[in-house]
């Protein structure tokens, strides 16, 4: 079990207070509040006061956290993060799925998204690639369900949801809770997550073990010959890096809403790629000229104005 985490201050990008930092495990799954589980709200509350209460003198109380946990069935990641914007604009983000599909596009590996209507349901259908530089033609489409599953006061639950998916995975699940602790701050839980089949997750293993070998996520397991930190590998890696990847898409798009309509685009795109690259470690793939063009690849073929 990881001790006491400590964290690196990110830079602003847009007019975000946001900081999501070098990332690790705070306390593990099993130890969130459990008195208040049929209570989501309340349950939140809690894990937001044990964070203020843990958190040492001098921490900056903005900074992400990552937790993940390898199931019986799958995988699930979840990151915790004190934004610097006011609950009921995080609530008009999250309450529209067209700016859902909006969000999920920033992550590099999404290529296309499209809101489907039928029989008084709303689903997302994403197409997504496994590398960034594969075309479009080899894009698996996911099709998530677009839910509000709570919408109180001062909580918002909205959960995507897909039955099915590619390679072997199915109830790929994204859940984003949502509480006012301030007039002007919100908490935010973000759960990415899935279950996989046997034959998926040995080919996965696999590939991590050979050319994913240098792949880790967030979670510090240690330190290094060299006094540097060691990160988790593995499964629990993939799935912290994964989530870490759209809940950034969340934290870009809430970062520049106050920027000029005619740039807001531009602005997401850059603001998500600076964050991701606070995590060269875990996050690079590609320089910001190429992941700029690809995207504005995407918008042409998708025959955006």
């Amino acid at each position: 079990m990881p001790g006491r985490p400590s964290f690196l201050s990110m830079a602003r990008t847009c007019s975000m207070g946001l900081r999501v930092g070098a990332l690790a495990l705070a306390w593990a799954l099993s130890g969130a509040p459990a008195a208040a589980a049929d209570d989501p709200a309340q349950a939140l509350h809690q894990h937001y006061q044990q964070r203020q209460a843990q958190r040492t003198d001098g921490a900056d109380a903005r900074t992400a956290e990552v937790e993940s946990a390898e199931l019986d069935s799958g995988m699930q990641g979840d990151i915790y993060a004190l934004v610097d914007h006011p609950f009921e604009q995080v609530r008009q983000v999250l309450e529209d799925p067209a700016q859902w599909c909006t969000m999920l596009l920033l992550h590099i590996n999404n290529r296309a998204c499209h809101l489907r209507h039928a029989d008084g349901a709303t689903t997302l259908q994403l197409s997504l690639v496994r590398r960034y530089d594969q075309p479009i033609e080899q894009a698996m489409e996911l099709a998530l369900a677009y839910q509000v599953v709570a919408d109180m006061p001062a909580y918002l639950a909205v959960a995507l949801h897909s039955a099915d998916g590619p390679l072997g995975t199915s109830s790929h699940q994204v859940l984003l809770e949502a509480i006012a602790v301030s007039p002007q701050q919100a908490y935010l839980h973000f759960r990415y997550g899935y279950d996989h089949t046997t034959l998926a997750r040995m080919a996965t293993q696999a590939y991590l073990a050979t050319f994913g070998s240098d792949k880790v996520g967030f979670t510090v397991t240690g330190t290094q010959s060299d006094g540097q930190k060691a990160y988790i590998g593995g499964l629990r890696g993939l799935v912290e890096r994964n989530a870490m990847r759209y809940f950034l898409t969340v934290a870009a798009y809430l970062a520049c809403m106050d920027q000029p309509a005619a740039g807001q685009r531009d602005a997401r795109l850059r603001a998500w790629y600076a964050m991701a690259e606070r995590y060269p470690r875990q996050l690079h793939e590609i320089d910001l000229a190429t992941y700029l063009a690809l995207k504005q690849a995407d918008r042409e073929r998708d025959g955006a104005k």
